[in-house]
């Protein structure tokens, strides 16, 4: 209630900034937005966005490009050929901390809950917890980005040190077959990748999206310093579209699962079968700030970052 209580006041707030509906659009800096959405849940609310009309009604036309990581697509942020981008906060921080480009949090979709992400072994696996994973093989989709940060915090939760585990980059759609044929001794998945993989026998010995990693930011929608900057009156209209859709994704599961199937490869029941994180207005600054600690502490970030500084004071 209380989530739900803040969304209607942000965006009636940015309503009062910008002018409701598309009232303001011939004021608008820009009216055509290329976005950047990776083909995960976390992309959903702008697809919710769009099914219900929010953009039109703000006189914003979206067109939308699939992107595999932030990182990949910042030359076109930086030129302007893409306004915004589904990010995860580690990578929103590693950008920010390599000095590719300042970006900012534009609007905060999902927070990490117990189920989504966990590390699992073949089994018949002599691996029965994280403290037997000390000297063995565990696959990342990423090395030093969410996946080896959340399992390193539950293998200190365990007694062991992050140079006790060895940690090797493995996509997910080949994790199956590298547990199969021993290449790997455990895997960290996600969802659609976890649920596939249990079907398969695969047991889960760590939740990484629990104990001292539940709550920790997931996925945001980022833009940079100077199109925020640039761009104030479009910026407030794709924030209220996507404000709008935020607050549907956080009450009714079916918009999300009714929109999952139309980007990604994810079939409607694999779709409405998957555990998900929690899609809220905002983000938790403490959880984002113990996200940035931990990766600064296992020396993944070079500076220990103010994570408020990457939140804007307001949008519109």
């Amino acid at each position: 209630m209380k989530r739900a209580a803040l969304a209607i006041v942000l965006v009636s707030a940015l309503a009062a900034c910008g002018g409701g509906g598309g009232d303001g659009a011939t004021a608008q800096e820009k009216t055509t937005l290329t976005v950047g959405v990776v083909p995960v849940p976390s992309s959903a609310p702008l697809f919710i966005a769009e099914k219900n009309g929010f953009f039109k009604a703000e006189g914003l036309t979206v067109k939308t490009e699939i992107i595999q990581a932030p990182q990949a697509v910042m030359p076109k942020i930086l030129n302007g050929s893409m306004d915004a981008f589904l990010t995860s906060y580690v990578s929103l921080l590693a950008i920010n901390d390599s000095g590719a480009a300042k970006l900012k949090l534009f609007q905060h979709v999902q927070t990490a809950a117990p189920g989504i992400a966990s590390v699992v072994v073949p089994k018949d696996s002599p691996v029965k917890s994280a403290a037997d994973l000390k000297g063995k093989t565990v696959g990342v989709n990423v090395l030093r980005a969410l996946g080896q940060t959340v399992t390193n915090a539950h293998l200190q939760q365990a007694g062991l040190k992050p140079e006790d585990v060895k940690f090797v980059a493995v996509p997910f759609a080949d994790q199956l077959t590298a547990l199969s044929t021993k290449k790997i001794d455990a895997a960290w998945l996600v969802e659609p990748f976890l649920s596939a993989a249990k079907k398969d026998g695969a047991v889960e010995i760590i939740d990484t999206t629990s104990g001292p990693t539940d709550g920790l930011p997931l996925d945001a929608w980022g833009v940079s310093e100077d199109w925020l900057a640039k761009n104030p009156k479009t910026a407030a209209a794709f924030h209220r579209a996507l404000a709008k859709a935020q607050q549907i994704a956080s009450t009714d599961r079916e918009a999300i699962n009714a929109v999952i199937p139309t980007y990604t490869q994810i079939p409607a029941e694999t779709a409405a079968a998957m555990k998900l994180g929690q899609f809220s207005a905002d983000v938790d600054k403490g959880e984002f700030q113990k996200l940035a600690d931990l990766l600064h502490g296992y020396g993944y970030l070079k500076a220990k970052p103010d994570v408020t500084t990457l939140i804007p004071a307001r949008i519109g």
